[in-house]
């Protein structure tokens, strides 16, 4: 889950002195029902607001315009382990577009994306976000600028699903929006469609809806840069549409959104720009039109394609080329050595 850092909250503090009481002390056994389960988170999010510092002037992010330069990364380097990840990559994000990284494993396609997010510190170069350096952001700041869904999502507390979206609205709390929490988590819902298990435990769900859910909770953060780490990837084929399709409607609506993708033809079909890396480097840069060339991308992946556009769409579609299996002569299968 992305760190928000501290926030600001307005709700008043909760007393820690001790209570007198005839009750017998509240048990911390494993919760039993999903009400006890959400009153519990409730109360959790509620008393680590008021421990957090009271509210403070903050500047609030403005829209930007479309085009507008979101983020970049300039000679960036970035070594893991002896070995230089990503190495003089430079690339912009801009308001209104979609952006895809693809590329082998390996490639440094999550590093940039933790680069980009500043939850990763490189060893040369420098980002930008908001046309400062990242560095110079305190953590709530940033966490009202840009949104991080990492490729794997885990809780060490069974929340309901309704309560791990909330958490999204956390880097709002003292702020002059902090009022559209209510409408900002039901919409994110609404998107990823996790409505029917909001009071389910987030630990309960298959793989597949917890990536859903930890969407929720970055959409409900509402912020102008997006940045999804694989989003599509423990997901059936609707819920893959689904998932690119809100990030197509998050850039119409105005946001910068970067995510990285294994599946071409989905990148192919949905992002405005195409980067795609290889060996710590961006070996293209451009429209899916453009990148997606069968030369580079053979090249890339060390596996012959061959690209063409769709009868209908005229959307590039990347096919692997495939041995054809050694036929008998009565062009029956051969499957032993003769």
């Amino acid at each position: 889950m992305t760190s928000t850092g501290p926030v600001a909250s307005t709700a008043p503090e909760t007393s820690t002195a001790p209570v007198a009481s005839t009750a017998p002390a509240t048990s911390v056994a494993p919760v039993t029902s999903v009400a006890s389960t959400t009153s519990v988170a409730s109360m959790a999010f509620v008393r680590l607001r008021a421990l957090l510092p009271r509210r403070r002037t903050r500047a609030l992010p403005s829209p930007a315009a479309r085009g507008e330069l979101v983020a970049e990364a300039r000679g960036l380097r970035v070594a893991l382990g002896g070995r230089a990840v990503l190495d003089g990559v430079g690339i912009g994000v801009r308001a209104g577009e979609v952006l895809a990284l693809v590329g082998p494993n390996g490639a440094g396609k999550s590093t940039l994306l933790a680069a980009l997010a500043a939850d990763l510190a490189p060893s040369a170069g420098e980002v930008r976000i908001g046309g400062r350096p990242a560095g110079d952001w305190a953590a709530g700041e940033l966490a009202l600028r840009r949104a991080v869904l990492p490729q794997a999502a885990a809780l060490s507390f069974p929340f309901p699903v309704a309560e791990v979206v909330r958490m999204g609205r956390a880097p709002w709390a003292g702020t002059g929006r902090e009022d559209e929490d209510e409408a900002a988590v039901a919409l994110a819902m609404a998107a990823t469609e996790v409505e029917a298990f909001a009071g389910r435990p987030f630990s309960a769900l298959s793989g597949g809806e917890r990536a859903r859910v930890a969407l929720a909770r970055v959409l409900a953060q509402r912020t102008g840069l997006l940045l999804l780490d694989e989003p599509t990837a423990a997901l059936d084929l609707r819920h893959q549409e689904l998932v690119l399709r809100v990030c197509r409607e998050r850039a119409a609506a105005g946001d910068a959104v970067v995510v990285v993708l294994h599946d071409l033809g989905l990148a192919a079909a949905h992002a405005d720009r195409v980067a795609v890396l290889h060996g710590g480097r961006i070996a293209a840069d451009g429209p899916p039109s453009e990148v997606l060339d069968a030369e580079v991308l053979s090249r890339v992946y060390r596996q012959p394609v061959e690209v063409f556009p769709h009868p209908r769409t005229g959307v590039p579609l990347v096919v692997p080329i495939r041995a054809t299996p050694s036929l008998k002569p009565d062009n029956s299968p051969s499957l032993t050595r003769s």
